[in-house]
């Protein structure tokens, strides 16, 4: 595809005149790379490059699933994505089973089939996944309709019936889809839906699908859906406000397990009923974090979830008939990242993510009541020993409230510069797993990194979740003012020198604090960001825009535009003075690249910030966030030069 320049572009589209042009054009100079797009970003030391790649060649791997014979499917990169692999004993070694340019998305085994098994991948970063049904050896074949988004698959026990969700471009509605694995030609809708709907599980008799309805983080609804009459029945109606995640039938399909935080301010394990729709809990009912996840053997008689304690991932294994604990993992400490019982029953798969190692995959044999782990990812020449672990926080905001974070200490003497590393979401949560750049901040640019999770993160609560909606999204970027006065109490960190950076929702509140707080900043990287509420919520895809709407505001009420008016960054970019670094994905369906470009363009124009230190990257293949490694690697490269700029000007 041929490049469009930046402002030919945004004159195209009505976002800036011809008198913002000329004065914008001043001082960029751009450049091209493959499919990157440079413009004010210097060339890279050969120098810098060097010290980065030990960082970026860091590999994890993430578990997908248990194949027929007891080997398990992963994802790991050993070339520019992440590929599907097979491992089929403890430390053994990892065989490529795919060979894409684009990365893939996740695996689902057939049971059943002789190691057959699903696997997702886009194109470019569109996420409009398509399916493959694929064996160990061979070609795949698909079995998706192109140009739609396919997501949330689920097979059978027996590998008979393969379920998962929907949605055509522009539409918001999504359908349940089925077929059997063994013949693709089988494809049918089974249930044409309302919002964003995914099937959950599949009564152990088959006549019965148990699927959710998401509307928002803290709002969902459960249903099930008669495959003969195709009749629906909604499972414990209510008009209260209740979030559900995940479900599985129990009981012989009499009852569902499913988490809930019905009459809770934590998301709880809990027994449903199906007959008078009465719930008990599983997991203790005074628990004061989220259970995260949970998983079920296939008997149905042993049951494992996770609990998020403050960050934390803890995992708990019992007998869900007799609700007694049974020998317990001592996982390393870490994030979850998988959970999954083999066929057989006797052996759980757990991915962690820890703060100092990459995630691999660890296997809990319940009868032996031993952990093996099954992977050791590489830390791509780093000393494992030289990695910093990150300690948590506590600040007090305006409003007396305690906000956590957690700040990653470079260890060096003196008075550390300061990246504010904000999570996107908004609803979700930072958590110290492994971060090979925020290892790189510490260690080689002796940088402080701080995370915060302000109002409306998740894992502490719905209550805290709903402190940022709608009219109080402010209240959030307030939270970094505070945070910006407790650094200026500390004595190993220079105010002086603090950058804000972060990605999606967190671009939002990056450009929220250049302009709320530019005089107390030294600048600001904006990845994937929202610039303007009103345009992000017109232009991002259909699938997402109503579920957008919940959490931010609805664009179309007049009091709510008005609100948007006020707080969006492209209407506050006047007070913006200090150097900006936007990044961004030509193909992002999430946050469109036209919100990078006007902001880019407008920061420009006013000359406020001199236009050469407005630097923009753009990757014509990415889309919501670089999957590929070499776009990633030059993204690392440009931040490390413009955070270098900032910090070594006093």
């Amino acid at each position: 595809m041929k490049a469009i320049p930046l402002l030919t572009l945004l004159a195209g589209l009505g976002l800036c005149t011809c008198a913002t042009l000329a004065a914008a054009d001043a001082g960029v100079e751009r450049r091209e790379a493959g499919k990157l797009v440079f413009e004010n970003v210097p060339e890279t030391p050969p120098a810098l490059r060097e010290t980065l790649r030990r960082y970026q060649n860091t590999r994890s791997a993430v578990f997908q699933d248990w194949l027929d014979d007891g080997s398990m499917l992963i994802t790991t990169r050993f070339g520019q994505t992440a590929q599907l692999h097979r491992v089929t004993v403890p430390g053994g070694a990892r065989t490529q089973l795919t060979f894409f340019d684009e990365p893939v998305a996740g695996a689902l085994a057939i049971p059943g089939s002789g190691n057959r098994f699903i696997f997702e991948r886009d194109s470019g970063g569109d996420e409009y996944y398509q399916a493959y049904l694929s064996g160990l050896t061979g070609a795949e074949t698909a079995i998706t309709e192109a140009k739609t988004r396919n997501e949330s698959f689920l097979v059978t026990a027996d590998g008979k019936l393969l379920l998962w969700s929907r949605v055509t471009p522009g539409s918001g509605d999504y359908s349940l889809e089925a077929m059997n694995p063994a013949d693709p030609a089988s494809r049918r809708i089974v249930h044409a839906g309302r919002g964003a709907i995914a099937a959950l599980d599949v009564s152990p008799d088959g006549r019965r699908v148990l699927f959710t309805r998401y509307l928002s983080i803290t709002s969902s609804k459960l249903y099930e859906l008669e495959l003969a009459s195709q009749a629906v029945r909604e499972i414990r109606p209510s008009k209260r406000e209740i979030a559900y995640d995940g479900g599985r039938y129990v009981d012989g399909g009499r009852s569902i397990l499913t988490l809930s935080d019905e009459d809770s301010d934590y998301q709880r394990l809990v027994r449903i009923d199906l007959a008078s729709q009465r719930r008990s809990a599983v997991s203790p009912a005074d628990l004061r974090w989220n259970v995260e996840a949970f998983e079920l053997s296939r008997d149905g008689q042993t049951l494992a979830y996770s609990v998020n304690e403050g960050g934390r991932s803890r995992v708990v294994v019992e007998d869900l008939r007799t609700r007694q604990a049974l020998p317990q993992p001592a996982l390393p400490v870490g994030v979850l990242t998988a959970l999954k019982f083999a066929p057989d029953g006797r052996r759980l798969a757990i991915g962690i993510n820890s703060a100092t190692s990459p995630a691999d995959i660890w296997v809990w044999d319940l009868a032996a009541a031993q952990l093996t782990r099954w992977t050791t990812s590489e830390m791509g020449g780093l000393d494992p020993a030289a990695m910093v672990a990150p300690s948590l926080i506590a600040f007090r905001s305006f409003d007396g409230r305690e906000i956590p974070a957690w700040i990653t200490r470079p260890r060096r003497d003196g008075r550390a510069p300061v990246i504010i590393d904000i999570h996107g979401g908004p609803e979700s949560q930072d958590r110290p797993g492994f971060n090979t750049r925020r290892q790189f901040w510490a260690n080689e640019l002796g940088a402080a990194v701080i995370a915060p999770n302000v109002r409306g993160s998740d894992g502490y609560g719905k209550a805290y979740l709903k402190l940022d909606n709608a009219e109080k999204r402010q209240d959030s970027v307030r939270d970094i003012g505070a945070l910006l006065d407790w650094i200026a109490t500390q004595p190993d960190l220079d105010a002086g020198r603090v950058v804000v950076y972060g990605g999606s929702y967190g671009g939002f509140m990056v450009l929220a604090s250049l302009a709320a707080y530019s005089d107390r900043l030294a600048g600001a990287i904006d990845i994937v960001g929202i610039s303007s509420f009103t345009t992000f919520l017109q232009n991002t895809e259909g699938y997402r825009r109503d579920l957008r709407r919940v959490e931010y505001g609805d664009e179309r009420d007049p009091k709510m535009r008005k609100i948007f008016a006020q707080i969006s960054p492209l209407n506050l970019s006047a007070q913006m003075k200090r150097p900006l670094f936007v990044i961004q994905g030509y193909n992002d369906p999430r946050v469109p690249y036209t919100e990078a470009e006007q902001i880019v363009a407008k920061v420009r124009a006013q000359g406020i910030v001199p236009a050469d230190r407005v630097w923009y990257l753009l990757a014509r293949d990415e889309g919501h966030g670089f999957r590929k490694k070499q776009n990633i690697d030059a993204q690392r490269e440009a931040e490390t030069l413009f955070l270098q700029q900032l910090f070594g000007a006093r």
